[in-house]
């Protein structure tokens, strides 16, 4: 094998250490884990870091007083088997049955780069791409609550729900989304409001919710009302210690779990309307 295709080969290594470890890395943390595994030494390492930087295939991100290397988004990233994500004015050539969106590079959460976020989008896209849910509904509904960018909106939507509702009380988070959605053509698929679920009148067959253990409990209370017969509802925002009460708390009466799925630390479950 030549010296470039071992440099290659290296780089890919880090890519894939970065991308499928369930934690966050420090660039110390991929050398010494590289260098258990491998005969590449440091300085090498070192090397192929600084190169998939240089091309935007990781970022530096700084948490909890240290820097780690996470999986860049200023490029076309796939978050699923078929959806990406990209910024706007990036060429991007979709494979098939690939599932497009642009999302603008604004402040509210949902563009893609948290662990949260992409579990959310796979449940989605488990839900919509299976026969066993919702195959025979027709003038199908959803609701986002607490939308942020409208990421899942625009998922449910592409996957096939008719309309879509998001919902969230920061006014900067509604105004972004609202951009996102007008961006990928779905303006009159998906409409943004500040209402609270009290206000809200409409059964749902899809819940989205990507936020803290504490609101997804507190939610709860208010599905019942809010969802229709066999409707599925998506939560994601969970530290894996949590999934356990949480998983009890739904399914001792109006759920079944039908899938759940982990990253870095966070977890996301499917739940199916059981009456």
């Amino acid at each position: 094998m030549t010296s470039v295709s071992n440099y290659n080969l290296l780089k890919q290594k880090v890519a894939e250490t970065v991308c499928e470890s369930d934690r966050c890395l420090t660039e110390l943390d991929i050398e010494k884990e590289l260098a258990k595994r491998s005969l590449y030494p440091k300085k090498q390492i070192k090397q192929a870091i600084k190169a998939l930087v240089a091309e935007q295939t990781l970022t530096y991100t700084y948490k909890y007083g240290h820097t780690f290397l996470e999986k860049s988004f200023n490029k076309p990233v796939r978050i699923s088997k078929r959806v990406v994500i990209k910024p706007p004015g990036i060429t991007y050539r979709p494979e098939t049955g690939d599932l497009v969106i642009e999302l603008l590079q604004g402040v509210s959460f949902g563009n893609g780069e948290h662990p949260t976020t992409r579990l959310a989008i796979r449940g989605i896209e488990y839900a919509l791409s299976s026969d066993r849910f919702l195959r025979e509904e027709q003038n199908t509904f959803a609701l986002d609550i607490g939308t942020g960018s409208g990421v899942l909106a625009i998922t449910a939507v592409l996957f096939g729900i008719n309309r879509a509702i998001g919902i969230d009380i920061d006014p900067v988070a509604r105004s972004e989304a609202k951009k996102n959605i007008s961006l990928n053509k779905l303006s009159g698929k998906i409409s943004i409001n500040n209402r609270s679920l009290d206000d809200i009148n409409r059964q749902f067959l899809l819940i989205t919710a990507n936020l803290r253990s504490p609101s997804l409990k507190k939610l709860y209370s208010s599905l019942n009302h809010i969802t229709k017969h066999k409707a599925v509802v998506i939560i994601s925002g969970l530290k894996i210690s949590e999934m356990i009460d949480v998983q009890k708390l739904y399914t001792q009466k109006l759920f079944k779990l039908e899938r759940k799925e982990v990253e870095k630390g966070w977890g996301a479950m499917v739940f199916k309307k059981t009456d």
